[in-house]
């Protein structure tokens, strides 16, 4: 999507360690040093493959529970189910449940994607939370062969052009490809790529690549927020 990025700032402090009270009088806080605002133009993954540019929806309140069947009892609600329907944009809104909930979109200047920092900058809480978090990745021919590998703490759910891939479950820090999904096919063009990271608390964030056939990075894709 071509949109223009909303204007909405993203604030952090570093080196946090426990979660504040969420509240909407909360003093807004200082720029995060891991998160930038995307520029126009499409990224390349990095040097190791990893993808750098994402949609994150804030923090929808959920129960504690990182279990296979809670992790799939909280993918599987008709609220979540519904945002899946359509790519988001920088600053759409979406209700989920009692939350009023906003997508905002970031460049990481890491390999990984630090949740905490993103919750926390905001004001939102951090424990006992989802996070729906949304890419597009263009290949420039077919790719077949292809695995999807990620890293998440804690637990996540990963879908490749409305296709579940892969899962990881329990309370985990996240390991550089910790979950390799089967061989998939990147086809030509726009690929969606979409996620579901469940924490319970503490530390929170994910990271993701593409593995070819011999299960080195591909960093022959470009990375946008939009599907055209």
């Amino acid at each position: 999507m071509a949109a223009a990025l909303a204007a909405t700032a993203i604030v952090t402090v570093a080196g946090a360690q426990t979660t504040p009270p969420s509240s909407p009088t909360a003093a807004p806080r200082a720029p995060a040093s891991s998160l930038t605002r995307p520029t126009p133009a499409p990224k390349a993954p990095n040097a190791d493959g990893f993808l750098q540019r994402w949609l994150l929806l804030e923090p929808l309140p959920i129960g504690g529970q990182l279990t296979e069947s809670a992790v799939r009892t909280a993918v599987g609600a008709d609220d979540f189910r519904n945002q899946l329907t359509t790519f988001p944009r920088d600053g759409d809104m979406v209700k989920m449940g009692n939350s009023q909930l906003t997508w905002r979109a970031v460049d990481t200047l890491a390999y990984n994607v630090n949740l905490y920092h993103f919750a926390y900058a905001l004001n939102k809480p951090t424990s006992n939370v989802l996070f729906s978090i949304a890419t597009v990745v263009h290949a420039p021919r077919d790719l077949t062969d292809v695995r999807l590998a990620i890293g998440s703490n804690a637990a996540s759910v990963w879908w490749v052009n409305g296709r579940e891939v892969i899962s990881i479950f329990n309370d985990r820090q996240t390991v550089i490809d910790d979950g390799v999904s089967k061989r998939i096919t990147l086809k030509r063009g726009a690929n969606v790529i979409r996620a579901a990271i469940l924490n319970a608390g503490g530390a929170t964030d994910f990271c993701a690549r593409f593995l070819d056939a011999e299960h080195r990075p591909i960093k022959e894709l470009t990375v946008s927020l939009t599907e055209r």
